[in-house]
């Protein structure tokens, strides 16, 4: 049997609950995780090629999460970004127009299907 690499997940959102909320669920599921309280934290750390899968928060102030997945994908074009919103005025089409990595979960969200989402994109790149 051979060792497996722990995926590593980035999480970025400036509400402290929900990133210790995020963190709890995903390292249940044997995921490591970085916590950073906003894009900019993320974008200024090393930690960008280290990561398996992105997680953000679309409203945030400075670099919205839409901002941030652009950035992260033009570094890193393959890289699975979910975003999470609390924000209603999201339209199912502009959902349904992203790509499968790039998925939408709205707040609150079932965290057995982010896992699932996450656990699918991870798998796809393997």
């Amino acid at each position: 049997m051979t060792a497996t690499k722990k995926s590593t997940i980035a999480v970025v959102d400036n509400n402290p609950s929900v990133l210790e909320s995020l963190q709890n669920l995903l390292e249940s599921a044997g995921y490591g995780v970085l916590l950073f309280s906003s894009a900019p934290a993320f974008l200024d750390a090393p930690w960008l090629s280290a990561v398996d899968c992105l997680i953000s928060d679309i409203g945030m102030p400075l670099v919205d999460g839409f901002e941030l997945r652009r950035l992260a994908n033009r570094a890193r074009p393959n890289l699975p970004v979910f975003l999470i919103t609390g924000r209603h005025e999201i339209s199912k089409e502009q959902r349904s127009s992203e790509e499968v990595h790039q998925r939408f979960f709205q707040k609150p969200f079932d965290g057995g299907e982010l896992l699932m989402a996450v656990s699918n994109a991870l798998e796809g790149r393997h």
